[in-house]
């Protein structure tokens, strides 16, 4: 099978896996063809609240473009993700809400099928974290993708986290 009829459904806690320099994720699909990856938590910086100022009043100058600092976060985001220089990966956002409980396996669940298909052609393949010792989200996220390969009969592969490949420098004497 070529790597262009390999397709991967890839699911991150957050962007970080995705974005951060060296991102093991990144290396296992370059080149791979069609990547949708699906990002559970929402962690786009929004900025602090702004005041709202007086709201009753005709001084309040005219309509103008809105500051949004999402609109601003979502639009580094993207260029983010276009630096990867992949041309087949879809970003998808679940939103929700960290820190990530258990309460949220069954919206995972839901996007992961949605991006696998109802019945997946051969060649796709379920990418997610490793597992790092007593990190909720990631067992949150674990029991989503084994739920997913085992309905699905598609196989499941890691990528290593950020804090499993980060390895001290020796001490120079």
């Amino acid at each position: 099978m070529s790597t262009q009829e390999r397709r991967f459904v890839a699911v991150t806690v957050d962007a970080v896996e995705l974005l951060r320099p060296g991102s093991d994720l990144v290396r296992l699909v370059e080149g791979a063809g069609h990547v949708d990856v699906l990002v559970a938590v929402d962690d786009i910086p929004i900025g602090p609240p702004a005041s709202l100022g007086v709201l009753a009043g005709c001084d309040a100058g005219p309509d103008g473009p809105v500051d949004d600092d999402t609109a601003t976060g979502e639009d580094e985001f993207r260029a983010s993700v276009a630096t990867l220089g992949l041309p087949e990966l879809y970003v998808h956002r679940l939103g929700l809400a960290g820190p990530l409980a258990a309460s949220s396996e069954g919206d995972l669940v839901a996007g992961l099928s949605e991006l696998v298909g109802f019945d997946p052609e051969p060649g796709v393949y379920l990418l997610a974290p490793a597992i790092g010792s007593g990190d909720q989200a990631r067992l949150v996220v674990d029991r989503a993708v084994q739920r997913i390969a085992q309905v699905y009969g598609i196989p499941l592969m890691r990528y290593r986290c950020h804090e499993l490949t980060v390895v001290a420098e020796p001490l120079v004497p």
